[in-house]
């Protein structure tokens, strides 16, 4: 059966999407390996649609939404920052317009809007707290983050060490996302790249990602801090109030974009 679905990117993090308000696609959650399968075939840049994952907005009797994520590989995820932006501008976009969007996720509820300039401002969750892994650094922003500050990120074998780190003993079991990051001569700039668990590979950005090196980065002892962050796909920003090693008030902002629709074979 032809089914529709929709293909958004927030700077070249790119996802399938599909309107589950009415419960249609409720099979593809169930957790089967037939739906992890499908949701595998959905991504696949050479046999399905393609995206670094997959969504559904689905109803909630509590919220405006809820965001219902899967990574490239088929598998349930955690928080996906550029991920829940595009689901947002894909709830404006199919009727649901409002000033102010509150939306249940993988980690809990988060708070979204759509800024005058079209910019989708979203919520993190608050942190508080910032590992030392040696020199470098592990935090959780709704998906665990490994982040390591190094010079000349734009020539780093990404890939190659990414992988390494991910599928180290430490981490090998529940798997955590990779993040090299590079502070700029200029003033509150960082540039971030990312080794996505669930994917397997680089991305050209990741939300929950350019969080955590924000976080990492941040070098004012209190008071509030905008970071501006440069990625592969693209620019974002992220804004927070920090306390001591407390942050609240953490917004990720950045473009949300919806590239094309179509129809595709798939049963439900």
């Amino acid at each position: 059966m032809k089914q529709t679905f929709y293909k958004y990117q927030g700077t070249g993090n790119d996802f399938v999407l599909f309107d589950n308000r009415d419960g249609r696609y409720n099979k593809l959650a169930d957790g089967s390996r037939e739906s992890e399968e499908t949701v595998r075939r959905l991504c696949d840049r050479r046999f399905g649609v393609g995206g670094d994952g997959l969504m559904l907005l689905s109803k909630h009797p509590d919220y405006d939404f809820e965001m219902i994520y899967f990574n490239a590989d088929g598998r349930p995820s955690s928080m996906c920052g550029n991920g829940g932006r595009c689901l947002v501008k894909f709830a404006a976009d199919m009727g649901l317009v409002q000033t102010d969007y509150r939306f249940l996720a993988a980690d809990g509820p988060h708070e979204a809007s759509i800024e005058l300039d079209g910019l989708v401002a979203l919520k993190m969750q608050d942190v508080t707290q910032i590992q030392h892994e040696g020199n470098d650094f592990v935090l959780d922003t709704g998906s665990p983050h490994f982040v390591h500050l190094t010079t000349d990120v734009m020539h780093k074998d990404m890939v190659r060490i990414g992988r390494e780190i991910r599928n180290s003993p430490a981490y090998v079991k529940e798997g955590i996302n990779v993040n090299f990051v590079e502070q700029t001569n200029q003033d509150d700039e960082i540039i971030v790249r990312t080794y996505e668990r669930g994917v397997e590979d680089e991305t050209l950005s990741c939300g929950t990602g350019v969080t955590a090196a924000a976080l990492v980065c941040a070098h004012n002892e209190n008071g509030f801090n905008r970071v501006e962050v440069r990625t592969k796909g693209g620019h974002l920003a992220v804004e927070y109030d920090k306390n001591g090693n407390h942050y609240t008030e953490i917004w990720l902002i950045g473009p949300a974009q919806r590239v094309f629709e179509g129809t595709i074979e798939m049963d439900v």
